[in-house]
């Protein structure tokens, strides 16, 4: 699903919890470390094609280090207001109209 938007992060690996893993996709990712904080939302989305996915969503608090683009065609900061305007996977537009609409956050 290439050229789609999509919020940094991937697979918990065994052993450890997901706000393990997120941390570490993040240095990964972005080359930061993250302090992550509560979950905001979570989402269990099957695709057409039979595969299915079950994401969490949590927030960082704050982070060190300097955001290096590491993997991904573009990274952008942008107002939750402008959410919509991107084209996200489908499995996140659930997440990305509730934090649109101020709802999570």
């Amino acid at each position: 699903m290439s050229l789609k938007w999509e919020f940094p992060g991937g697979k918990v690996e065994d052993g450890e919890t997901s706000q393990q893993a997120l941390a570490r996709e993040l240095n990964e990712e972005l080359g930061i470390d993250a302090t992550i904080g509560r979950k905001i939302a979570g989402v269990k989305h099957r695709y057409r094609n039979g595969g299915a996915i079950d994401l969490q969503f949590f927030l960082v608090n704050e982070f060190t280090g300097r955001l290096e683009n590491r993997i991904f065609n573009d990274v952008r900061w942008t107002p939750l207001e402008a959410l919509p305007e991107y084209d996200f996977l489908a499995a996140d537009l659930g997440l990305i109209r509730d934090l649109s609409e101020g709802k999570l956050l």
